[in-house]
């Protein structure tokens, strides 16, 4: 049996209300704001320089149209289970509806990469940023607290701070932390609308040219002198070219992420039929136009060969504005940017381990609930676990880690789709994923894509994150679920 969640049961399960639950308190705008303060951070301020200096040069543009795409379609698959089902915890709570309670647990335990490393991800950034902040001002943290120790430092100590910080927020509430998020939307949001139009007249031509720098091997591929396959196994493979392109849309999918985290906040939505649908795309379609315009002029102020290793590219682009006296407004614009991303990944993470736990796939310390109506105990969990990784671990590997956690979660909810319209055609659809089975396999496709061109050491470390997971479902969650526990008690009554 796949022990699959009636979907009754979890409408009925949103429409509680009252102590015991999540407390509803966002409006369309702010699940929008939720939105868009997930989007707009290190992908944009920090791994769009590092895709354009490794992979794609100015074609990195193309690189965020490719993963926006990818984004859109299960984008769209997203808004439809999230209006029907407006249940906490994502991706995991429609895979449980739809392919069963195995697949949920896999999802689940794959979303801690996605959301628990990418708050981890960004607050290694925004550590550089706030010492980039703190030398304008005549303070310098040593370099052995801002690196981990596989960077030559010690540990990473500003981003430990932060998520700490953070963390101490949402168990505050959830109402307190959407008014902070906010403030940090509009600030980052203005900081980025700024860049575009200040640089735009700063563009030099000759740094978008060429606007595809050659790949070696696809020119070899191209005459015959090497086949395919050998290509795609060599070390040219991603390294500029269309095949750079590819594996740059990989990397820049990591800037996309934050939308399918308004999914997570569903139970705490005053309308969620018609709110999460809005929310979801809404700060989608938002980003996407203002990622373009900015990868387009960050390329076009600065050669792309001078991102190469550069921690905080924007500030070097910006510094070829002669827009000097700005530059310090830029930093704290960025750090308000960096710093509501990691607000919301962790909110993230703390609802889909509080819907795990309420299945009993989890221990019980997951779900509870504060007189506040928040789960503090896991974030007080997560504040531990994503220190460590903050602190420790380089940008790069858990970059990579998010991506590829979060195209499989992608794939999955595309999968499902097509398994509900087959399988419960007659259900309410506040609303629909449009061209149905066409965009769903469209979104598998492209998210299969972008997961095939990243590195293979990201599918190996993909791997022993599942198989412990695997392991944890067998020793403790398969025991506990609490939806076997049902079946055994009704079929003990019928004997």
């Amino acid at each position: 049996m796949l022990f699959k969640k009636s979907i009754s049961k979890l409408i009925a399960e949103a429409e509680l209300n009252g102590q015991g639950t999540l407390k509803r308190t966002l409006s369309s705008s702010g699940l929008i704001a939720l939105g868009v303060g997930a989007i707009i951070g290190a992908g944009l301020f920090s791994l769009t320089g590092i895709a354009a200096a490794d992979h794609a040069g100015p074609a990195v543009v193309l690189s965020f149209i490719i993963a926006a795409v990818g984004c859109g379609f299960a984008g769209l698959c997203y808004a439809e289970f999230a209006s029907m089902i407006p249940v906490a915890g994502s991706a995991y709570t429609y895979s449980y509806a739809t392919m069963g309670e195995f697949m949920a647990w896999i999802i689940g335990w794959d979303l801690v990469l996605e959301y628990a490393l990418a708050a981890a991800t960004v607050s290694v950034s925004w550590s550089q940023y706030f010492n980039q902040l703190l030398l304008t001002l005549g303070v310098e943290i040593p370099t052995q607290f801002l690196h981990g120790p596989w960077e030559g430092g010690i540990v990473n100590v500003p981003a430990i701070i932060i998520v700490c910080l953070l963390s101490l927020l949402l168990m505050r509430g959830t109402e307190e932390s959407s008014f902070v998020n906010n403030i940090l939307v509009i600030l980052k949001v203005a900081v980025v609308l700024i860049f575009i139009v200040l640089g735009w007249g700063f563009i030099d031509p000759a740094n978008h040219t060429p606007f595809i720098p050659v790949n070696h091997g696809e020119e070899m591929v191209k005459s015959g002198q090497l086949s395919f396959w050998s290509f795609l196994g060599s070390d040219d493979f991603g390294h500029f070219g269309f095949s750079g392109i590819l594996r740059a849309a990989g990397v820049v999918f990591f800037a996309f992420i934050g939308f399918d985290a308004v999914s997570t906040a569903a139970q705490e939505a005053k309308n969620p039929k018609k709110g999460m649908p809005i929310g979801i795309i809404g700060s989608l379609i938002i980003c996407t136009l203002l990622y373009v315009l900015f990868s387009y002029v960050l390329t076009g102020l600065a050669p792309y060969t001078e991102f190469k290793g550069d921690a905080k590219p924007v500030a070097t682009a910006f510094a070829k504005t002669g827009y000097t006296f700005l530059n310090t407004a830029l930093i704290v614009t960025i750090i308000a940017g960096y710093t509501s991303v990691i607000l919301v990944m962790l909110l993230g993470q703390s609802r889909v381990f509080y819907s795990m736990s309420k299945d009993g796939l989890l221990p019980r310390i997951f779900s509870d609930l504060s007189k506040r109506q928040t789960p503090w105990k896991t974030n007080l969990i997560f504040m531990v676990f994503v220190s460590i990784f903050a602190g420790f671990v380089p940008v790069s590997d858990l970059g990579h880690m998010v991506s590829i956690g979060t195209l499989f979660a992608f794939t999955l909810v595309c999968i499902g789709i097509l398994v509900l319209r087959k399988t419960e055609p007659n259900l309410e659809r506040p609303f629909k994923t449009p061209f149905v089975p066409l965009i769903p396999i469209l979104g598998i496709l492209v998210c299969v894509l972008m997961m095939a061109s990243l590195p293979i050491e990201s599918w190996e470390r993909l791997g022993i994150w599942m198989l412990i997971g695997v392991i944890i479902y067998f020793v403790y969650s398969k025991k506990h679920s609490k939806i076997r526990k049902e079946y055994a008690a009704e079929h003990k009554t019928e004997e």
